[in-house]
């Protein structure tokens, strides 16, 4: 019997993971009893999200087909002509992102099986991650901008709560505080954005507002000059800025490596930060309208794709080499937005899902191997110990990198070509950045695997031992410390670990291939994303350029960007292989520009001096003047005694006398005559 695509199985998609979270976060902990224990929770959650998967490829399959849905589920409230529903729009677009996201959180749970086995708080974390997933399916399943704004709103919870996970370090609330406030800054200017297209459409459907844009692209910004739909759409960037970790607001993501490894591949690869570069790609009809925006976008992107590779160099922290690669990509995907190539953005997004979700998962199994060390620096020789991660990490490193045939080579050099077809102001920037990024990322992707898995092993000393357990709570670690005592080798990951990097490998290696023909140059997306080919033709001239992924990968052999890649591994193979003295004299060398990439660029520090302690001091005095002087003082203390004062002037009048009430009585009667006569009889006056 074949499935009908109706309502009631769409809200199965979004519905079984978060009827999951609910089981495993009451019954499976202390709110309800703890009445089910650990394999019950990680059943029925895995069971929820498997549900959602296997619905979002016959939703997949469907849309391809032919089939489209945009309807509303139940009306939440009216406001005079104003409808708030809760409703889905299913197309190509939220059928692709329905299944990545399904598919990297299914790989999340089954490898949480093995990496978080025996961790206090197991069934709470198999409830986060499953609430997340809900909480994503609804961003991407949403027809309206009041329901993208809840899933925007929730995933940016779960992830404090995901991030926080070890909420007895200290190191934990203060990177999942720093997440949450950043956060919030970029969602100000969401709100704004969403905001002011409430007002000038009297819509949140995203129909309705696309059918006005004629109208929309004529307004101005009232009491001002400047063009609506371009304060709009920077407004709503400015959410995508801190959504998806954009420069001056990315400084959140790497911290957040403070969380288990399992949400770094959540969060990190194909959910929440690639949020924006969704939505940007959503609301693409509005943003065609305004070069000014996407030229912002542009810049943006760039600075954060090349200026985030090269601290991506000097980590010497496993994780954190691969968030500030996430960063770098992140920044890659923007870019694309910025020249109109939305569906080269969104094909990169889903194949960096892929790969970087390989990565993150891989550098875990290398944590576990390592009885949880993340220092680069106390690692080395590990092919020999975990062949299975040692392959895999490499798999994934060439997907990064851009090796032809690989997936992420047809995403990322269709970037740059769109880039180098572009001309957007700031695209001559762009093409440089990009460019310089391609060796950026191989060098800093090889580094990671030669210091790992190459070279001479560096661990199992007594001396680095104990320095492991002194400096656990710097690193960030995803459980107590322990590191490699003397004598301990380390061990390949069981194989509840090792299956989701194959199946996670795979794509990584072959979905490039296979659908960069259909998503770029096909009728896939249809009119799920406008492009303006008059305005921008960036994805015309790509088309035209393009003879079929094999003649792409062939051209790519006599093409400077794999000269750039070749020279990146190169680097790393002569610094971390072959001459290991090299870097240390690099550094000394280059000490001032070493230390402003330790440093991150001394962001971090302003942020702290600046905001943090600006926002402080300015509590402070809101607290003092405003809260306690002004609310406290004067309006309810100040109130009340002025009621006190008045009553007893007031209470001399209540002498208990009745001549004197009487006296009272004849006086007032006399004054309301008096007032009679004068209002009502002309010849008193």
């Amino acid at each position: 019997m074949q499935l009908t695509l109706t309502l009631p199985v769409l809200c199965a998609i979004p519905l079984a993971p978060l009827f999951g979270s609910a089981i495993a976060g009451f019954f499976g902990t202390k709110l309800g009893g703890n009445r089910i224990g650990n394999g019950a929770c990680q059943f029925v959650t895995i069971l929820g999200v498997m549900i959602a998967f296997v619905l979002s490829c016959f939703v997949l399959v469907q849309v391809m087909d032919g089939f489209y849905f945009n309807g509303t589920v139940y009306r939440w409230m009216q406001l005079g002509e104003l409808n708030l529903d809760i409703g889905f729009l299913i197309d190509p677009l939220t059928a692709t992102m329905m299944c990545v996201v399904t598919f990297v959180s299914l790989m999340v749970h089954i490898y949480t099986i093995g990496y978080m086995q025996g961790e206090e708080g197991y069934n709470r974390f198999f409830s986060y991650i499953s609430l997340f997933t809900f909480a994503m399916l609804m961003l991407v399943m949403s027809n309206n901008l009041l329901q993208l704004f809840f899933g925007w709103e929730a995933v940016g919870v779960v992830s404090y709560l995901l991030i926080g996970f070890y909420y007895e370090r200290q190191s934990a609330v203060f990177a999942n505080m720093k997440a949450f406030l950043v956060n919030r800054v970029g969602d100000f200017g969401f709100i704004l954005g969403i905001g002011l297209l409430l007002a000038s459409t009297g819509s949140m459907n995203y129909d309705v507002i696309f059918a006005q844009n004629t109208a929309l692209a004529a307004q101005t910004l009232p009491g001002t000059s400047w063009n609506l739909v371009t304060v709009a759409c920077i407004c709503l960037f400015i959410g995508a800025m801190g959504k998806s970790a954009q420069f001056p607001l990315h400084v959140w993501l790497p911290d957040s490596m403070e969380g288990p490894t399992p949400i770094s591949a959540l969060i990190h690869a194909a959910t929440m930060v690639t949020a924006g570069i969704f939505m940007v790609s959503r609301m693409s009809p509005l943003f065609e309208l305004s070069d000014v925006a996407l030229s912002f976008i542009l810049v943006i992107g760039s600075i954060t794709a090349l200026f985030m590779g090269f601290l991506g160099i000097v980590q010497t922290d496993i994780k954190r080499v691969v968030a500030y690669s996430t960063l770098s990509q992140l920044g890659y995907m923007t870019v694309a937005l910025g020249v109109s190539a939305y569906p080269v953005a969104i094909f990169h997004l889903m194949t960096h899902a892929f790969f970087k979700a390989l990565l993150f998962l891989a550098a875990g199994s290398v944590i576990l191997g390592m009885h949880h060390e993340q220092d680069m620096r106390k690692m080395g020789g590990l092919w020999k110990y975990m062949p299975i991660t040692c392959l895999m990490m490499l798999l994934g490193n060439l997907a990064l990198i851009g090796t032809p045939f690989f997936s992420g080579f047809y995403s990322k050099d269709s970037i740059i070509e769109a880039v180098a077809a572009s001309h957007i102001p700031g695209s001559g920037f762009a093409y440089f950045a990009v460019m310089a990024s391609v060796f950026v990322t191989a060098l800093y992707s090889f580094r990671l695997y030669f210091y790992v898995f190459h070279g001479k092993a560096r661990w199992g000393h007594a001396d680095a031992h104990a320095h492991d357990h002194h400096d656990h709570a710097e690193q960030g670690d995803d459980h107590a410390h322990h590191g490699l005592a003397p004598g301990q080798k380390p061990h390949e990951s069981p194989f509840v670990v090792t299956l989701p990097l194959i199946l996670l490998a795979i794509p990584s290696v072959i979905i490039g291939y296979y659908t960069i023909t259909p998503l770029l140059f096909g009728t896939y997306f249809g009119d799920s994303i406008f492009v303006d080919i008059g305005k921008h033709p960036a994805m015309k001239e790509l088309a035209e350029e393009f003879h079929g992924p094999i003649a792409m990968a062939m051209h790519s052999l006599t093409s400077p960007v794999l000269l750039l890649v070749v020279l990146g591994v190169l680097t790393a193979a002569i610094g971390y292989l072959w001459a290991p003295k090299l870097p240390g004299v690099v550094a000394q060398a280059f000490a001032p520009i070493k230390k402003l990439l330790d440093n991150k660029y001394y962001l971090d520090d302003l942020n702290q001096a600046v905001f943090a302690k600006g926002l402080l001091w300015i509590g402070g005095v809101l607290w003092h003047r405003g809260d306690q002087q002004v609310i406290d003082g004067f309006l309810v203390n100040g109130s009340a005694h002025a009621v006190g004062r008045f009553s007893a002037v007031i209470r001399h009048l209540q002498s208990g006398y009745l001549y004197h009430y009487a006296f009272a009585m004849i006086a007032g009667l006399a004054v309301l005559l008096a007032w009679v006569l004068y209002a009502y009889l002309p010849f008193v006056r």
